[in-house]
């Protein structure tokens, strides 16, 4: 009955004080209105208003006050009042009753109100009441709408005052300004919960972790977390109490704006035990915090600094509860540095951000921890090596070294460690400073008088050094006895160097517009191609087509005979793919002469290195590498007089002396045999040729004794007829035909070895089904002679 009658009473006082604002004139009559409003928001021993009477002026009455100051805003009256009644009556009834409501009000009327209440109002400290009246609730009073609202109006101000004054906005309301304030009172709410706890008084903390999230996932945690994160970091260094305030808050964080915070927060912080402090293991009992740490910030996102990197991986290794999910990012980091098609398809930026949480990973680890993780760490090794070496970048090629070799120093297999050849650059450099320890949280030193004492002395040693080199009067011996040396014959060292890989060289001549370096490359490709004849089977017929299509822009000395010696290498090296290519492009279309010519050089000049001895090909490539640069090139230079005339005198001059026995050559397989079809493949010219040529090279021994020395010649009769197109073998062996024919006839019938008479047969059938599909194919091409 009591509270009715205070409540009846309180609205009866409130409504006169209504009415006299909305129609009195007298100044009088305003300012006593005003001060009866007021008397219910003043908590002091001279306060006429009980505390039930306050209580419920600001649950049913406040808000309308406001509102109706703010209606009448134009009013006559306010003008009347001075500055210090303003100041204490208007600007007072928003500055000391509930701030949520106060917000509210202010927020809706920014544009009709006086800013300088608003910046008050924030200066003052409201912002920090507002959020510790509301740690102070065991549970929500308010509707779930009006709070909603309220984060809303809290995170959003700056938006709301730039679209509402425009260019009236002032620096206070910004967001450089405010972000950084309401961080302060975010703070000031969490000290204000960490005395409370002390005293033995729950406080709530989900509408200022609420606060947290809304202000970051609008992208705004930059600037709040800047100035938290040092001040929590350094309060829960050794205070329990905070360290458990820090865990609620994060644990209240709702998850929909979870990721942002920690994104934020892990930017923000100065190492990784400052974020274990603060987050405690979040990571153990929220899924969402531990699908952003350990995954998130690691294989989708790539952005960030390599610290970030230092900070999660340290903050997952420093507890042994956390530990195992150290060693669940090592394997997800390593699958993914692997995987031959995240190499291929995935920026750079992004592989070497993973390269690093791999060797971050890594280095983390115990030595019990990698023996247990040995295979897999051997299986990412060896696959993800390979597949980063076989890459045509230079600077994945290079991550594939770095962490081959820190992984393989780490394993200790057999004792061995891998150690490749590279330049370093300021990728390598970076990822191998990785490997050194470093304390992520600890402020640099500053330099110990020692330090600066040595620094300058060493000064000091330097100018006395420079003042000697300088000195005009010192004693040192003149120069002008000294006789100049002779540096006419010198030559200028190239600061380029000729590539060490063979796809390096390949890279080169694609893109590379330094004509000092195309020419190094070429020049050092032949003998790549032939010292690694693995890796050029990969990269044979790309090779050859960027060979087949270069032109001497640069004007390089010897560019035919380099560019042609390649070429026969590579289709040395892997015959069929090269020959394949080569053959079919000598028919396609946009090909000059020059080029087609360059084609048939190469596939001739290929069958005589494969049909010569090794011996003789190990000769060939010394001697080509020798005298690559003075050789002309074959099909521009004609044969010099001087070298015709001495051939002829050599061959008229009879010497009588005795024979010299030569020495019996050593039999060596013949490695042009398994390729020739290759090399003649759709080619009628080569086919035609060669089919003659070897037909007339082998009818001399087809009746040798020896019965391996006639399988040979049969086997090589077939491959004539199986690779000759069946127009060439009417016209260019027709006069030998008849008389071959006979011949596998009887070699088919009466020859001793069973395998000559079956490959005799295999020969007829081969010719006799030549023979027929031209004479009954009316559409044949012929060739006139």
């Amino acid at each position: 009955m009591e509270s009715l009658t205070t409540n009846t009473d309180v609205r009866l006082t409130v409504t006169r004080c209504f009415r006299t604002l909305k129609s009195s004139t007298d100044s009088s009559d305003i300012i006593t209105a005003l001060r009866t409003l007021h008397s219910y928001l003043d908590e002091g021993p001279d306060s006429t208003a009980t505390s039930a009477e306050r209580a419920e002026f600001r649950r049913a009455h406040y808000s309308s006050a406001l509102q109706l100051l703010v209606s009448n805003i134009q009013a006559d009256w306010l003008h009347q009042l001075t500055a210090a009644q303003r100041a204490e009556l208007w600007d007072g009834l928003f500055l000391a009753g509930p701030p949520e409501q106060a917000l509210l009000v202010l927020m809706d009327a920014i544009g009709e109100l006086r800013w300088v209440v608003l910046g008050k109002f924030l200066q003052r400290g409201r912002l920090a009441e507002l959020l510790w009246s509301y740690c102070l609730e065991a549970a929500p009073s308010d509707s779930p709408q009006l709070r909603e609202t309220l984060l809303g109006r809290i995170s959003a101000l700056p938006d709301i005052t730039a679209n509402k004054l425009q260019l009236n906005n002032r620096a206070l309301f910004r967001p450089q300004q405010y972000y950084p304030l309401l961080a302060t009172e975010m703070l000031t709410a969490l000290e204000h919960t960490c005395q409370a706890l002390r005293a033995g008084t729950d406080c709530n903390l989900t509408f200022v972790a609420q606060t947290l999230g809304k202000v970051c996932i609008q992208g705004h945690g930059g600037l709040v977390l800047a100035v938290m994160a040092p001040r929590l970091s350094a309060c829960t260094r050794s205070d329990m109490v905070w360290q458990r305030v820090c865990w609620k808050l994060l644990e209240n964080v709702p998850q929909r704006w979870m990721e942002s915070v920690l994104t934020g927060l892990v930017q923000a912080v100065s190492g990784p035990d400052a974020l274990g402090r603060i987050i405690g293991n979040l990571v153990l009992t929220n899924k969402k915090a531990q699908f952003v740490i350990t995954h998130k910030l690691l294989l989708l996102q790539y952005k960030y600094e390599t610290r970030v990197l230092r900070i999660i991986l340290g903050y997952l290794a420093a507890d042994r509860d956390r530990r195992p999910l150290l060693i669940q990012v090592l394997r997800s980091v390593s699958q993914a540095w692997a995987n031959s098609s995240a190499v291929k398809h995935t920026p750079l930026e992004q592989q070497l951000y993973v390269s690093k949480a791999l060797l971050l990973s890594v280095s983390l680890l115990k030595d019990s921890e990698i023996q247990e993780l040995r295979s897999e760490l051997l299986q990412c090794m060896l696959g993800g090596m390979q597949t980063h070496l076989d890459s045509n970048v230079v600077r994945i090629r290079h991550m594939g070294m770095v962490i081959g070799e820190y992984l393989s120093s780490r394993m200790d297999i057999n004792g061995t460690k891998l150690k490749f050849e590279y330049d370093q650059d300021e990728e390598t450099r970076e990822l191998l400073s990785l490997l050194a320890p470093g304390a992520c949280d600890e402020p640099e030193a500053e330099p110990t008088a020692e330090t600066a004492e040595s620094a300058q002395n060493a000064s000091q040693t330097t100018s006395g050094a420079q003042a000697l080199k300088t000195d005009p009067d010192s004693d040192l011996d003149s120069d002008d006895e000294l006789t100049p040396y002779d540096m006419s014959g010198d030559q200028e060292i190239s600061k380029a160097s000729p590539p060490r890989y063979l796809r390096d060289c390949l890279e080169i001549l694609i893109s590379s517009e330094d004509p000092v370096r195309v020419e190094l490359s070429l020049k050092a490709a032949e003998s790549l191609v032939r010292k690694n004849s693995f890796a050029a089977r990969e990269i044979s017929v790309q090779m050859s087509k960027v060979l087949l299509h270069m032109d001497d822009k640069y004007n390089i000395n010897g560019f035919l005979y380099l560019r042609q010696a390649t070429m026969v290498a590579l289709t040395v090296t892997d015959c069929i793919p090269v020959a394949h290519y080569l053959t079919t492009e000598f028919y396609s279309l946009n090909y000059s002469l020059r080029q087609r010519l360059d084609i048939l050089e190469v596939l001739a000049l290929a069958a005589q290195e494969l049909s010569k001895p090794v011996t003789e090909k190990k000769a060939a490539s010394i001697s080509s590498a020798t005298t690559a640069e003075s050789t002309p090139y074959p099909g521009d230079n004609p044969v010099h007089w001087q070298q015709v005339v001495e051939k002829r005198i050599q061959s008229k001059t009879k010497r009588l002396t005795k024979k010299v026995n030569q020495p019996v050559t050593k039999a060596t397989p013949n490695r042009y045999a398994p390729v020739n079809i290759c090399l003649i493949h759709d080619t009628f010219l080569l086919a035609a040729q060669m089919g003659c040529a070897l037909l007339d090279f082998v009818w001399a021994v087809r009746y040798h004794a020896d019965q391996m020395v006639r399988r040979g010649v049969l086997f090589a009769v077939c491959s004539v007829f199986l690779s000759m197109p069946s127009q060439n073998l009417l016209v260019d062996i027709s006069d030998q035909l008849f008389e071959t024919r006979s011949w596998l006839a009887d070699v088919a019938e009466g020859d001793p070895d069973a395998d000559c008479r079956s490959l005799a047969v295999q020969s007829l059938v081969l010719l006799d089904k030549s023979l027929k599909k031209q004479l009954q194919d009316p559409q044949a091409p012929t060739v006139e002679t």
